[in-house]
């Protein structure tokens, strides 16, 4: 799963990513972290993992990841090419959702591009380049439409859906904020709209503003814009985090306990992101590794097991299943097991979050 971070000069987007990149690079089962210069890859913070690893003592712990890319060069006309316009826009459609961090403080030392602080107009700048590169991506299909049009009847279902989007956008409707039937989504993820894509804005907040995040008025800004389009808003300061993660773990929990907050911002940002695209994680647990694969809702039991090998998911036999909770309830498989907890699923049994699974196949 890959996270486009995206923002203006000076909002603390660059500050962000060297959070993530800092905090990746804890992550000793992967050991190329940072995979180039642009591109972190992070765990999903998740204490079943961890509480199962207490249970098991297991020689490997390996929890789910996201990768996120740190996306430069935008300014305005991008879309046109302006600066790294093109690079930038081709970087966006890369990834699967985006996160705009967004300025919400006032510092005389960190210059802003425009001269002064705005969140909503730095919003609209960088979503009216990706409408004008949709409305761009838009034309050129319809062209294509319209030729197929004469061959085959079927084009015109397109023609009436491209009309549609294209009108919105025009109105400053991105696409994500709209309703589509299950034809209509089938076609649009074939188009690699770019305002299609899920969005998280991160609200860069100083550390004075913590304590009163929710109630800021920049904040609120933020937050009635992204309602209209269905987004995500994190309130987060930027700065604090890059202080966290340079952390051992002990230090970054009196830190956040000192700062009167639950988790860390980063955390709550992979989490959310991991969530925003519909992903869950079914576990594996035994002596050799604890395990978290990421696989989409709804997905079955067998195309889960192919996530772990091609070989199981073609050679299914069944799923032997209980639930976390259920597991740690009892405080061991043998436990659950005597009291009847864990079943036997079929190919048709539709995996759910927290799902510890023992598949049975045979090839």
């Amino acid at each position: 799963m890959k996270i486009g971070i995206v923002g203006l000069p000076n909002v603390g987007k660059s500050t962000l990513f060297n959070s993530i990149t800092k905090a990746g690079a804890e992550c000793a089962n992967y050991p190329f972290c940072t995979i180039e210069p642009n591109v972190g890859v992070v765990a999903v913070p998740d204490e079943r993992i961890d509480n199962l690893a207490k249970m098991y003592k297991p020689q490997k712990v390996t929890k789910a990841v996201v990768e996120f890319v740190d996306i430069a060069g935008l300014v305005k006309g991008a879309s046109k090419g302006e600066g790294l316009g093109n690079k930038f826009l081709s970087h966006i459609r890369e990834v699967d959702a985006i996160v705009q961090v967004v300025r919400c403080f006032e510092n005389q030392n960190v210059i802003h591009v425009d001269g002064n602080i705005n969140p909503l107009r730095d919003i609209e700048t960088i979503n009216l380049e990706l409408i004008f590169a949709d409305l761009e991506t838009l034309e050129k299909r319809l062209d294509r439409a319209n030729k197929n049009l004469k061959a085959d009847k079927k084009y015109q279902f397109e023609i009436d859906l491209i009309k549609k989007i294209k009108e919105n956008l025009n109105n400053g409707i991105p696409v994500r904020a709209l309703e589509f039937n299950e034809e209509e989504s089938e076609i649009i993820k074939d188009m690699y709209l770019l305002t299609a894509k899920p969005i998280i804005y991160i609200a860069n907040i100083s550390e004075e503003q913590i304590s009163n995040a929710e109630n800021d008025e920049m904040v609120k800004q933020v937050k009635e814009y992204a309602k209209k389009e269905k987004a995500e808003v994190i309130p987060l300061c930027v700065k604090i985090e890059e202080e966290l993660s340079g952390l051992e773990e002990q230090d970054k929990k009196e830190m956040l306990e000192a700062l009167g907050l639950e988790e860390s911002g980063l955390d709550k940002l992979i989490k959310k992101s991991y969530s925003l695209l519909g992903l869950i994680s079914f576990l594996t647990a035994g002596e050799p590794e604890v395990r978290a694969w990421t696989i989409k809702k709804g997905t079955k039991a067998p195309q889960a097991a192919g996530k772990i090998h091609s070989d199981i998911e073609r050679g299914f036999i069944k799923a032997e299943v209980v639930s976390y909770e259920d597991l740690i309830e009892c405080g061991s498989m043998l436990s659950a097991k005597e009291k009847g907890l864990v079943r036997q699923e079929g190919k048709d049994y539709i995996m759910k979050d927290g799902d510890i699974v023992l598949f049975k196949f045979n090839v």
